[in-house]
């Protein structure tokens, strides 16, 4: 066995799918010899008889029996290649010869350091300009970030923020808020194969100094500093982590089209409650962002009207299980919940966790519940090992209230609000203050 954990000889066993992320996450590492056996997908919703065919069968990838090459992973011997391991560059060129700007553009589509709409060239004088709205040093760490759990981190400077902030077509003026979603560590690249997203929520002074539109069209694209801002997000992302390639560091399988831009900034002006910040602990004069994974689902409606829990209710069934919603509420929705007795958001969040249920059945039958929630109720961790110990037809509450999170945004034309996923627990949020 060419790698052991912890002394006992290991096979990493993957399905077919993954096959050249697997192999490309085992070089990044270092190991490219690292024994891994291969079986089909899916391995979820499947009978024990079907798995067993898999493990009598022919290993889809490496093309002989599995039983096979994984009993040659655990008895086989080392040899030098094994031992040696593997080093390369993980950098890319600073500076790219001179060339005119339909051949740079051709040359970047090629290196996929696009998203594939048109790019703002990053030259020496567009890249100072960006890196003067900063006192970091141009050297200086960022952070660091990875397209998957298990690949390794990769780690980047200021400067490399700001070429692709300069690509997104961003003004210096937004780069302090950049460099604060890059120090995240949340990409919006991410491998996973449920398509994740990175939605963000801009809080404090810093929308107004940078003109960030929290009105009409709040979500859309009509305003510059939200969609360039969003968008170097995703460059940086995709870029800075090691490349953001469909079957080796991406297998999102039906893509979401939110990677594109995803940053939104509230309408505290016009909000009944606290802004998302100063609920979790900022000052109203702080400038923040808030990075969550999620914006894999959206559900919507209008109200509230006499139904409107009904509705609610409905939506939140319908989301995923393991993912809480941020509920995006019109400045007239979150109004007309004031005056049904929600005088304060806390209380909201507290309604929305206690009615989001299904019945137990159904919220353990979810894959992605049962693959990232269940191991928590095996190890006896609350409410998850409560839950799990529920008659099937009990009703079980879907989310803590600490996961969910509420944010009014919008231009008052239309009681209107969405659900998108953005569980909080998995969020990160970064002063802008500390990045200027």
């Amino acid at each position: 066995m060419a790698v052991e954990a912890e002394g006992v000889p290991t096979v990493a066993i993957h399905t077919q799918p993954f096959t050249r992320l697997a192999r490309q996450a085992a070089r990044a590492n270092g190991t490219p010899t690292l024994r891994q056996a291969f079986v089909p997908q899916p391995v979820v919703g499947v009978s024990p008889a079907q798995l067993r065919t898999y493990i009598d069968g022919v290993d889809p990838s490496n093309k002989r029996p599995f039983m096979q090459v994984l009993l040659e992973g655990l008895t086989g011997e080392l040899t030098l290649e094994d031992l040696a391991g593997v080093g390369f560059e993980r950098d890319t060129p600073r500076l790219l010869p001179p060339a005119d700007e339909d051949e740079l553009n051709h040359l970047f589509q090629e290196n996929r350091w696009t998203d594939y709409l048109p790019i703002v060239m990053p030259t020496q004088e567009r890249v100072e300009a960006m890196l003067r709205s900063t006192s970091r040093r141009p050297d200086e760490v960022v952070g660091q970030l990875r397209p998957a759990n298990f690949r390794e981190f990769w780690q980047f400077t200021v400067e490399k923020v700001a070429v692709n902030a300069v690509m997104a077509g961003a003004r210096p003026a937004y780069f302090p808020l950049i460099l604060a979603m890059a120090a995240s560590g949340m990409t919006a690249r991410s491998s996973s194969t449920t398509s994740w997203a990175a939605p963000a929520i801009v809080n404090g002074p810093i929308r107004h100094e940078i003109g960030m539109n929290f009105g009409i069209g709040a979500m859309g694209p009509y305003n510059h500093a939200n969609v360039t801002v969003g968008r170097a997000h995703a460059l940086l992302s995709q870029n800075l982590q090691g490349g953001s390639v469909i079957g080796e560091t991406y297998m999102g399988s039906l893509g979401n089209a939110y990677n594109y831009a995803c940053t939104w900034a509230e309408n505290e002006e016009r909000s009944p409650w606290e802004p998302l910040h100063v609920q979790h602990g900022f000052s109203a004069d702080e400038s923040t962002v808030t990075v969550f994974l999620g914006g894999w689902y959206t559900m919507s409606g209008f109200g509230p009207r006499d139904t409107w829990k009904e509705r609610f209710r409905h939506c939140l069934a319908a989301c995923e299980s393991y993912s809480a919603p941020i509920l995006l509420l019109d400045p007239i929705v979150a109004r007309g919940l004031v005056e049904r007795g929600f005088t304060h958001k806390q209380q909201l969040i507290e309604w929305l966790a206690d009615n989001a249920r299904v019945t137990a059945r159904e919220y353990w039958d979810d894959q992605w519940v049962q693959t990232l929630i269940k191991p928590h109720a095996d190890a006896g961790v609350e409410p998850w090992a409560g839950m799990y110990k529920s008659a099937p037809d009990a009703m079980v509450r879907k989310y803590r209230a600490e996961d969910i999170s509420v944010v009014v945004m919008g231009g008052e034309t239309q009681g209107a609000w969405k659900m998108v996923g953005g569980n909080f627990s998995r969020t990160k949020t970064v002063k802008v203050d500390d990045w200027r």
